[in-house]
């Protein structure tokens, strides 16, 4: 029997999105993580392109976390074979039940509209995948419980392969993975999380590796320390004294919590006016009750995210999103998406950013390629619905509510290695992101450490 452990970079290599390692061992072979391709109109055409290897021959999927670029291709996976289990923590699966079924409703609702618009170069449009196709997947679903250090029992065990899954701090059941293998220990941090993050507790330390497998969003950037709690206060402030609303395109797992736990909180603590607080996502809406649910994996518990959702008007219904175009007094309305590329919050846009009294905020990154990109970047013509509308209104971002470890918070997390990998491949980020903090590894760490490119297979 052969002991050779191949690694292979299926996706988030060169890029920060599409998340897929796939491992080969002893004629078997795993699959940590099933991203989609999102941002550039390149990346996406990747995830219509067969998957480079058989999905029947993949017996298991371990997830980090249930963010789309690391989840979303799953549905595909299993349309074209798959019939293995998706190993992930409870949290992640309660979430991936939301956000999975969402991404097929949108694919489905796009296709239709494209066909009845004649909108398309293919006729028919077809979604990517359906709601069925997600429904399969969904079925493969194992929960796995976290691991301690002080434990050595690991979530999964597969005969010659195990998985640890560990706290990371990112959203509601994120973890990083130690995956053993043939004698080795292979660790993907999966997305890591900061230390002081409005919601989610940090970081659990990192255990011993052999190799390892680290994201570099913010691999080049440090976050902004300014106080969040001015910052943000002064901005609905100054939007509310001319008369406008603020809207704020949020990502629905993570993003829509913390900034309603924050606006609440300045709510309370007198630092803003009483004004209407509307979440205007029905998925945004879904996870904040799984937070409520689960509000022993983060820092609030269970009376202050009540509290939370009694301060705030949730808009599940078409009927009460189009209602918010009514509104004749100050507001601040959240609604996905978080690089406004599609939901709800595009309908907001079209309504608001001709105002120059308005604000809209971003709060994290935003993707080259996507419309929040464009509009953080300063273009003044965005195109929405087939229709450009002038940009007037105020555009703002702040990336410290990033949900993403930083330059320096991932170097911290990595001093925290028990010992020096054998070797390090960054990933997860940005070129420029990812060999900014290769070169950080190898001068500050001294130790080895590469970015793969796509499509990459190193020998382990």
């Amino acid at each position: 029997m052969s002991n050779q452990v191949s690694l292979t970079f299926h996706g988030a290599a060169g890029t920060v999105t599409g998340s897929r390692y796939l491992l080969d061992f002893n004629s078997r072979r795993v699959l940590v993580d099933c991203g989609l391709f999102q941002g550039y109109k390149n990346l996406r055409e990747r995830n219509w392109r067969p998957f480079p290897v058989e999905p029947s021959s993949i017996e298991a999927v371990f997830l980090t976390h249930a963010h789309l670029d690391h989840s979303g291709y799953l549905p595909c996976l299993v349309k074209n074979g798959f019939k293995g289990t998706i190993y992930c923590t409870e949290a992640t699966r309660d979430l991936c039940k939301i956000l999975l079924m969402d991404a097929a409703k949108l694919q489905e609702e796009e296709a239709f509209y494209r066909n009845r618009h004649h909108y398309s170069k293919h006729d028919p449009a077809l979604p990517l995948y359906t709601r069925e196709d997600a429904k399969k997947a969904l079925e493969l679903f194992e929960v796995v419980h976290f691991s301690s250090p002080d434990d050595l029992d690991p979530g999964v065990s597969l005969g010659e392969l195990s998985v640890s899954f560990y706290p990371n701090g990112h959203i509601l059941g994120s973890a990083f993975l130690d995956v053993l293998v043939a004698g080795r220990h292979i660790l993907f941090s999966g997305d890591m999380g900061r230390s002081n993050d409005l919601i989610m507790r940090a970081p659990e330390l990192p255990v011993y590796c052999d190799y390892l497998v680290i994201e570099s969003t913010y691999g080049d950037r440090l976050h902004d320390n300014q106080d969040i709690w001015d910052k943000v206060a002064e901005i609905i402030n100054e939007t509310v004294a001319t008369g406008g609303s603020v809207l704020i395109p949020s990502f629905a797992v993570g993003r829509a919590q913390a900034l309603l736990y924050l606006i609440t909180e300045l709510k309370h603590r007198k630092m803003i006016p009483y004004l209407p607080i509307y979440l205007d996502s029905p998925m945004a809406i879904s996870v904040t009750e799984v937070m409520q649910r689960d509000h022993r994996y983060h820092r609030l518990n269970k009376a202050r995210c009540q509290q939370m959702s009694r301060d705030v008007t949730f808009t599940r219904t078409v009927e009460e999103s189009m209602s918010l175009n009514s509104l004749h007094m100050p507001a601040i309305i959240l609604s996905a998406s978080g690089m406004a590329t599609g939901g709800r919050v595009l309908h907001h846009l079209s309504r608001m950013l001709g105002d120059h009294r308005n604000t809209v905020l971003f709060a994290g990154y935003q993707a080259p390629g996507t419309r929040g990109a464009r509009l953080v970047a300063g273009e003044k013509n965005i195109k929405i619905f087939g229709s450009y509308y002038n940009v007037k209104a105020r555009i703002e971002t702040m990336d410290f509510l990033s949900a993403h470890a930083d330059h320096l918070e991932l170097l911290h997390w990595l001093q925290n290695m028990p010992t020096a990998p054998k070797r390090c491949f960054v990933t997860h980020g940005e070129e420029a992101a990812s060999d900014q903090f290769r070169i950080t590894i190898n001068e500050e760490l001294n130790w080895s450490a590469c970015v793969p490119i796509m499509g990459d297979k190193v020998i382990l």
